[in-house]
């Protein structure tokens, strides 16, 4: 019956029936089943080691009476301190010393009622019928609801992420991966084949534990739909991890067996972390919203907040806002948030995927996917900037003066948005920029044939990627340009119009600080193309290590000097962090250091042109002659 259903399963994924055969064993399931009930059994017996029993203390938390025991030593505390007080008063004045002896005893009689109140309440116990097991049982039914809510993340995206990784090493090991991708299926079958069979042992053991789950939060009182929005949450959550895991595994082929653990710890770190920020932090009020919410753990704690309850704070967000939008107040509004989120980038991460399975030596993404993914990301990152500041103490600010205090917001982000954008800068041009042989054929086919230079520029794959990073660029700063121009403008809106750092006298050296940052950016990526056009193996091995030492020699160095940005800010104008020097140093040097750069970036692609001109005329030679 088995052979049957997979055979079934067949007809519709081919890729899926071979990782099933592969792993639906008897002996494998039989496994996965024990695991999972002993778990379930384990953790409920371990929950029921607390069950209140005849000495069950007075003061626990279940105990009826225990308010009125944990009150009693508050007056004792007050009448001792009252009676010293007195005692002291009455020495002091060399009152009655029959007065002070009543005192004294007054004093002593109550030492020992205090002394005396830790061993009653040691030596008796709460009566069985005042212990409230209908509490007891919601919270212990709460306990295993949540163990069990946590250990399907962890389990779920820690070993399905190991699983799928390693089953890439392995065919890549084997040679079979280059015969899947010569077999007639699409690329997306291959892969959702891959992902629902690979991790399918981990898919039985969280199945045969969905009943207890589902079990514990009813009990719990915890909404049928909220548990059901919690499993769409994950669910999404290991689609995206897993394709991203997938996506690793095609890149990592040089670890040599390594992959699997570092793609594991990285997901095992990455889930730690945001665990604790969810649990502890509950500033939603930035940037890096976009980063917390492809973590199920803010969801997680939004959706049950009772079973969360001893953790600090309540988590706040249900205020989140996207471009002052209150996508916060409605569970729908945050589902199709956190849904929206993960399909953005498990979009982009499949892109990636159809197009390195199939062609291995193919970039990442092409030039026009770049811009499309670019200007997403920057909306979704404004998005979130956009909100209004301290919206979580907004009963106590009046609304008028932070409703349009635009500035404050983007001012608390700005070294948010410069920090990933800057990231995403590398990453593309890492991703965009061609190989020898990749330049090599489109120099010739430039060569042979005539088209739109700039048409090719701009989107042909193999061509330079220096152009698609200059537009790439341009969509990351043109919004930040824009804030800058009319920052001064809406000071008068603001609260913080008499404090904001931006204004009219500096406005101009930041300008010329995103301006010091696109020339830069075009002098690595120009380096970099002209580092993978090197005939050696390693030549991204080389580009690397150029950028390295480009942007961390020159800081390391003038540190050593104690050159230092205070006292010669002119000097760092030429290094690769100009920015240190900008507010110190006058205009001229300022102009100058700047029209070095452009003078470098002219000279170093002058150079690529040149470089690739002789490549194209070589392969063409070559060509003929073979001819």
């Amino acid at each position: 019956m088995m052979h049957n259903l997979i055979d079934k399963i067949g007809d519709w994924n081919p890729q899926l029936r071979r990782e099933l055969k592969g792993r639906l064993k008897v002996f494998y399931v039989a496994i996965a089943v024990i695991i999972s009930l002993v778990g379930q059994l384990l953790l409920f017996l371990y929950q029921l080691q607390y069950f209140p029993g005849e000495k069950y203390s007075l003061t626990a938390k279940y105990c009826n009476l225990s308010q009125f025991y944990l009150n009693q030593p508050k007056p004792i505390y007050s009448q001792l301190s009252s009676l010293r007080n007195q005692l002291f008063n009455a020495k002091r004045a060399q009152a009655n010393p029959e007065f002070i002896s009543n005192l004294q005893t007054q004093i002593d009689n109550l030492e020992a009622k205090k002394q005396s109140l830790p061993n009653f309440l040691r030596t008796n116990y709460c009566p069985t019928e005042q212990i409230n097991l209908q509490m007891w049982w919601r919270d212990h039914w709460e306990y295993i609801f949540l163990t069990l809510s946590v250990v399907f993340i962890f389990v779920l995206l820690v070993g399905g992420t190991y699983l799928l990784i390693s089953n890439l090493a392995q065919e890549e090991k084997r040679g079979t991966l280059d015969f899947i991708r010569l077999s007639p299926q699409s690329e997306s079958s291959i892969l959702i084949g891959k992902m629902l069979g690979v991790p399918v042992l981990i898919y039985i053991l969280v199945l045969i534990a969905l009943p207890l789950h589902l079990l514990a939060g009813r009990s719990a009182n915890i909404s049928t739909s909220y548990i059901l929005t919690f499993d769409i949450i994950l669910v999404a959550c290991c689609i995206f991890f897993y394709s991203l895991a997938l996506l690793f595994g095609l890149f990592s082929r040089w670890l040599s067996g390594f992959q699997p653990w570092l793609g594991a710890g990285a997901m095992l770190l990455f889930l730690i972390m945001t665990m604790q920020f969810a649990w502890q932090a509950n500033y939603y009020n930035n940037a890096a919203v976009w980063l917390r919410l492809l973590s199920p753990f803010d969801m997680t704690k939004y959706l049950f907040p009772n079973v969360f309850s001893s953790y600090r704070g309540k988590s706040t967000l249900d205020e989140l806002l996207f471009f002052y939008l209150p996508v916060g107040k409605t569970l729908f509004g945050l589902m199709a948030v956190n849904l929206l989120n993960y399909g953005f980038w498990n979009y982009w991460v499949w892109q990636g995927l159809k197009r390195r399975f199939r062609n291995p030596n193919t970039t990442l993404l092409s030039k026009k996917n770049s811009y499309f993914f670019v200007a997403g990301f920057q909306f979704i990152m404004w998005g979130f900037t956009l909100q209004h500041y301290a919206i979580r103490y907004r009963k106590f600010i009046d609304q008028d003066k932070f409703k349009f205090d635009i500035n404050k917001q983007i001012g608390e982000n700005f070294p948010l948005i410069i920090f990933f954008n800057t990231l995403l800068l590398f990453g593309l041009i890492a991703i965009l920029s061609p190989h020898r042989q990749a330049i090599q054929d489109w120099a010739r086919y430039r060569y042979e044939r005539f088209n739109s230079f700039w048409k090719d520029i701009i989107w042909a794959e193999k061509s330079p990627a220096q152009v698609a990073i200059l537009i790439n660029l341009l969509l990351v700063t043109i919004p930040l340009f824009t804030w800058i121009i009319i920052a001064p403008a809406l000071n008068s809106y603001g609260a913080s119009k008499t404090n904001f750092w931006i204004d009219d006298g500096n406005r101009i050296r930041i300008i010329l600080g995103f301006l010091f940052l696109i020339s830069l950016m075009m002098i690595y990526s120009t380096i970099v193309q002209r580092m993978l056009m090197m005939k050696t193996n390693k030549r991204s091995l080389w580009a690397v290590s150029t950028i390295g030492a480009l942007m961390f020699l020159p800081p390391i160095v003038l540190g050593v000097l104690k050159i230092y940005p205070e006292k010669h800010p002119s000097v760092w104008l030429f290094s690769t962090f100009p920015w240190v020097g900008l507010e110190d140093s006058g205009m001229m040097a300022i102009f100058s250091a700047l029209i070095i750069e452009i003078v470098v970036l002219v000279l170093l692609n002058f150079n690529l042109i040149k470089q690739i001109q002789l490549v194209g005329e070589s392969a063409s030679k070559a060509s003929m002659s073979r001819s």
